[in-house]
């Protein structure tokens, strides 16, 4: 006998995780006074179900679904007499071996709404992913969620953010709404962006007051299209660094160096002729630093 609805589910969830298997709720159904409507809510294993086969992959292996057509079978009713429901079980058997554990679980290790939200705030924060599982697991012992899950969850919630924009849109977007300064070029031929230079204000500032030594080095495998990243960085009088600016560039030729080292002339209030230190020694990068600053 349980009280609500609500209070059967979190038994049977409770009880059945105790033997390393998940059940789904199948049908529900409440009575609204319309002919053969009944309130009931049928459960049965996550596996129950047809078998469905996925496309073949480029690596030649076939994927599927956890389905095997399960029989396992409960259902919950409302009581005739009275307040409260009953559980019944149809059938008690599985046609399947159990899972030793249920840690990596895709359905056992999903977030319930409230924990998603708490999540996707403190990955706002930038709360590491090994940091926020741990937190997880310290509010409750029995959760069995993983860190690729907490992945799972920030790209969904970038997706879900970023709606219909493509990302070097919301990139666009984000930059704008800070208040950044940034510039950026398309191919000729299309309308396609081919690079892009940005700086924060207060970077701005520093780089005015400090442009004796600038450092410049190339980055690679910073993002999945493959794209360098040329970072430029200050050196103040005491020795420290900070971020000048970046270029996101589609090649490393002479002419994608020019126009960024170009910006980066632009961002100063009077002609200065810096030291450039090439951390890479890139010589279409060292072309264009005698062009733009001889």
């Amino acid at each position: 006998m349980f009280g609500t609805q609500d209070e059967l589910l979190q038994w049977v969830r409770k009880i059945v995780f105790g033997l390393s298997f998940v059940v789904v709720i199948l049908r529900s159904d409440k009575a609204t006074g319309a002919q053969g409507r009944k309130t009931y809510v049928l459960l049965g294993c996550e596996r129950s179900g047809k078998y469905r086969k996925y496309s073949t992959n480029l690596a030649g292996s076939i994927t599927g679904t956890r389905k095997c057509d399960c029989p396992y079978r409960l259902r919950g009713k409302p009581i005739k007499s009275g307040e409260g429901w009953v559980l019944k079980v149809v059938c008690g058997l599985h046609n399947h071996e159990l899972a030793k554990t249920l840690v990596g679980h895709p359905y056992a290790g999903r977030l319930r709404p409230d924990k998603h939200v708490l999540v996707v705030d403190m990955i706002k924060i930038r709360v590491k992913r090994k940091n926020i599982l741990l937190t997880l697991k310290e509010k409750n012992e029995d959760n069995v969620t993983t860190i690729k899950q907490l992945y799972n969850t920030g790209y969904t919630n970038k997706r879900s953010v970023r709606g219909s924009r493509i990302k070097l849109q919301r990139l666009m977007m984000l930059l704008e709404c800070d208040n950044y300064i940034h510039w950026h070029r398309s191919h000729e031929s299309s309308q396609v962006v081919s690079d892009i230079f940005w700086t924060h204000p207060d970077s701005l500032k520093l780089l005015n007051a400090f442009s004796n030594v600038l450092l410049m080095d190339n980055t690679y495998k910073t993002n999945k299209y493959r794209l360098p990243l040329l970072k430029i960085v200050g050196v103040t009088l005491i020795g420290l660094t900070f971020s000048a600016a970046f270029v996101l560039m589609s090649s490393e030729c002479e002419n994608n160096f020019t126009w960024a080292l170009q910006r980066l002339q632009g961002l100063f209030f009077r002609d200065v002729y810096p030291t450039i230190i090439v951390c890479d020694r890139n010589l279409a990068l060292m072309n264009a630093i005698k062009v733009i600053f001889p």
